[in-house]
């Protein structure tokens, strides 16, 4: 995400600290420089050019060339507009009832609306809520049965009528189930269309005047750029919508969308898709991807995605074992799959600040998980909860079920051999804690 802005800003604020000392001009040399990469990125280039008027008018002010960092100076002003560019803080989705609420999802053809609908259900299930799809797109082939299929799967149910049936009038039908079956919200999966096609424009419309939806969503494909930055002006002059949701962000290495749809449009981007799969969805916070964008990581959403993905039984079960060192490869296992829950292994780097530097151009491969669980999985029960029997033909028996070389299952052994002591040392450690109270700690 942000790949090329990142390393390019890094270039000219690496440059830029190496100064002897910061003035008007070796500033402005270096604002020209962002504006031209921002301009690279796919930024709207009137955003581009307010931006960098503004981060001038604050970055030659005394408080700045006076400091004893002025450099690091400049990178905060910059920080500080980036995050007013993207909109300032996180707002969330507007739902205040009476129920049930109506999100109505909208966009051009092939941006993502119905998996975007999808990944919206499933986090508003999660956080306690009992929503319902409505398959209104009926002219994209196998656009109904996609949302069905994806409804199955997140347990959401989905409300679906014949072909040939008028959109607007699934859309109602919709609304009068879900009061019926008192289900809330009641997402709208509207047909693509192409803000040129006034006849689809006029139906979309059509469907807000009979719903009153509480949230309209522009769905927006975040690596078509300027693209979908026009696409937006076009929907919101007849939609006026009050949420943006950028897809396929994760793909995206420039970020001119993000950097310029709201302050073209006036609309906060509420929602980003950070992975093609239903839980690759994460609310935005401009602070924290203004933090991304400039190479400083992004801890909160990190720890965010851990507790989300640690059970808390499961912790305290883990607790126990590292006490009495009785570590198994069974509970290693579990460790790693609530690692997968909270992404992949990249974009948990990206969020360290300095990692993702420092890890520039290494291969993550997040098919070692896949390799690792192969190897355990060929192992019997025995095997797992006891390592310190794995022989020589044994390990061989492993190799071969589980389709790797015999040095990787000796790599995997020895490694978590290692771990199992650690885990041991701090064990004693803490009994020993427990066991000789300080005087500060009572």
């Amino acid at each position: 995400m942000f790949d090329n802005l990142t390393e390019k800003l890094e270039g000219v604020f690496k440059k830029l600290r190496g100064s002897g000392k910061l003035t008007e001009a070796n500033i402005e040399e270096a604002l020209r420089e962002v504006r031209r990469v921002l301009l690279e990125a796919d930024v709207n280039y009137k955003v581009a050019r307010s931006f960098v008027s503004k981060v001038k008018e604050r970055a030659v002010g005394q408080d700045v060339l006076k400091s004893i960092t002025p450099g690091q100076q400049v990178i905060k002003v910059v920080h500080s507009e980036l995050i007013g560019l993207m909109g300032g803080a996180h707002e969330e989705l507007n739902l205040p009832g009476p129920e049930p609420n109506v999100i109505m999802m909208v966009g051009l053809q092939g941006a993502g609306k119905t998996t975007m609908s999808a990944k919206l259900a499933r986090m508003l299930k999660a956080g306690g809520r009992k929503p319902l799809l409505v398959a209104a797109d009926i002219y994209r082939p196998a656009a109904i049965q996609q949302l069905r299929v994806l409804g199955e799967s997140i347990e959401v149910p989905v409300h679906s009528e014949p072909e040939g049936t008028d959109p607007i009038e699934i859309c109602k039908r919709g609304l009068e189930r879900a009061r019926e079956e008192k289900l809330d919200p009641v997402i709208l999966d509207t047909a693509g269309r192409l803000h040129v096609d006034d006849e689809r424009m006029a139906e979309v419309v059509g469907i807000r005047e009979a719903v009153s939806p509480s949230e309209i969503m522009f769905v927006a494909d975040g690596m078509t750029g300027q693209d979908a930055v026009s696409a937006a002006s076009a929907f919101y002059e007849q939609l006026a919508f009050t949420g943006v949701a950028l897809t396929r962000l994760d793909s995206d290495t420039r970020g001119g969308a993000a950097l310029s749809i709201r302050e073209v449009t006036g609309v906060p981007i509420k929602y980003i898709g950070v992975s093609e799969k239903l839980d690759g969805i994460e609310a935005f916070h401009p602070d924290r991807m203004a933090s991304r964008i400039l190479g400083m990581g992004d801890i909160v959403t990190l720890v965010e995605r851990a507790q989300g993905a640690v059970n808390e039984e499961q912790a305290q079960k883990l607790e126990k074992k590292l006490r009495t060192a009785s570590f198994t490869f069974d509970d290693f296992l579990e460790q790693l799959e609530q690692v997968r829950k909270m992404g992949p292994l990249n974009q948990l780097l990206e969020m360290i600040p300095g990692a993702g530097k420092a890890l520039k151009g290494v291969q993550v491969d997040d098919d070692a998980f896949v390799h690792i669980e192969a190897i355990i999985f060929s192992m019997t029960l025995e095997e797992r909860a006891t390592p310190q029997i794995l022989n020589g033909s044994r390990r061989k028996r492993i190799a071969r079920g589980s389709g790797v070389k015999i040095q990787e299952v000796n790599r995997l052994i020895k490694q978590f051999g290692m771990m199992q002591k650690m885990m041991k040392k701090m064990g004693k450690m803490d009994k020993m804690g427990r066991g000789m109270q300080m005087p500060f700690m009572q």
